[in-house]
């Protein structure tokens, strides 16, 4: 193991911008580095001695995007905030209305991946090892991505639209 860590660990910091060219987005490209390298390790055996290390992490990594667009793609379109007008209120008041329609941009201002997790743990009620095997991601991922998608929900309804918002540098 410590030779596989020997040859793969030099090649994170490219496999890092690579993913965030691809993603722009520095959780996901941690996740997207993260998935790759256990999916490196899991199938070194299967790696081609002669071949090139960099050029295998690269392909391992570019076929878990894209595998993650077809799935995004394959959800369908999501709806936009027009949509939500129609949404009946689910108490009397119209505070009911209000704090339904902000649960709902909230979610839909978190990544897609954390999304997708508090839904199926928060809404489905899958245990963390379901929710794992669904979304084909390590245990620790589910309860990292969930903690911050949590995070990210409260400071949403807490603060409002801008807290999604970011400063660019």
């Amino acid at each position: 193991m410590d030779e596989i860590a020997s040859l793969i660990e030099p090649q994170i910091p490219a496999l890092r911008r690579y993913a965030w060219a691809l993603l722009r987005d520095d959780e996901a490209a941690d996740d997207l580095v993260q998935d790759t390298l256990e999916r490196a390790i899991a199938r070194w055996a299967q790696r081609r001695r002669d071949g090139d290390l960099r050029a295998w992490l690269f392909a391992i990594q570019r076929n878990l995007f894209l595998n993650g667009v077809r799935q995004r793609k394959a959800r369908g379109a999501h709806l936009g905030d027009e949509a939500l007008n129609d949404i009946e209120a689910p108490g009397p008041g119209p505070d009911g209305h209000a704090g339904l329609r902000d649960v709902l941009l909230g979610l839909d201002a978190l990544p897609e991946e954390q999304r997708s997790l508090l839904l199926l743990v928060g809404v489905e009620d899958l245990s963390y090892e379901q929710a794992a095997q669904v979304l084909d991601i390590p245990l620790g991922t589910v309860m990292s991505r969930l903690s911050r998608a949590r995070a990210r929900l409260r400071e949403f309804m807490e603060n409002g639209r801008t807290a999604a918002l970011r400063r660019v540098k």
